[in-house]
């Protein structure tokens, strides 16, 4: 059985290199390229073309980085202070209205016009020290559980900002996207 939802994707980071890496107190690089883009191109077992994991085997299956926007936005609930954009926190594509945790260890699809690209849910994507950085002392800690999913993209396509439909062979609760999650084996 198939479930289907509408969510949206509000942000599409496409980077072709890591700006955190080394010490954060040295702060970010400044030579990266970011770019928010209107849409990107998916490739079966690469990620996203013209990003820092895109064919870059150790990354396969974590290729593409989603993340809740609900989730980011309760971080600043719990430590009382005004998150930055979405795009601090590097995840490829942001959603709204789409609960990430039970799509680990499944295949869903996602369409925002173009046709369906179809994922398989990997691992979560947990958050590093550069989060207490780049957004405030504690962030780190409570993006513990609302990081975000890493998957690895099973089909070619594009993806845009805007209306998604989702299909997913687990139900997902939208009212729980911006929970922490406990646990750390998907739902079988």
């Amino acid at each position: 059985m198939a479930f289907h939802y509408r969510a949206e994707i509000l942000q599409l980071l496409v980077s072709p290199a890591h700006a955190y890496f080394g010490r954060a107190k040295d702060g970010p690089s400044k030579d990266v390229p970011t770019e928010l883009v209107a849409a990107v191109d998916v490739v079966a077992n690469k990620g996203i073309r013209g990003d820092r994991f895109f064919g870059v085997k150790a990354h396969t299956e974590a290729a593409v980085t989603f993340l809740a926007a609900e989730a980011w936005e309760a971080v600043g609930d719990v430590l009382g202070v005004e998150v930055p954009d979405t795009a601090v926190a590097r995840r490829n594509v942001v959603v709204r209205g789409l609960e990430l945790d039970p799509l680990r260890g499944v295949e869903f699809e996602l369409d925002s016009g173009d046709g369906p690209v179809r994922f398989r849910g990997g691992r979560p994507a947990h958050p590093c020290v550069w989060m207490d950085r780049m957004v405030v002392e504690g962030a780190r800690k409570a993006l513990v559980g609302r990081g975000g999913l890493r998957a690895e993209p099973l089909t070619d396509g594009i993806l845009r900002v805007g209306a998604v439909t989702v299909t997913s062979p687990v139900e997902l609760d939208a009212s729980r996207a911006a929970l922490q999650v406990k646990r750390a084996q998907p739902l079988r």
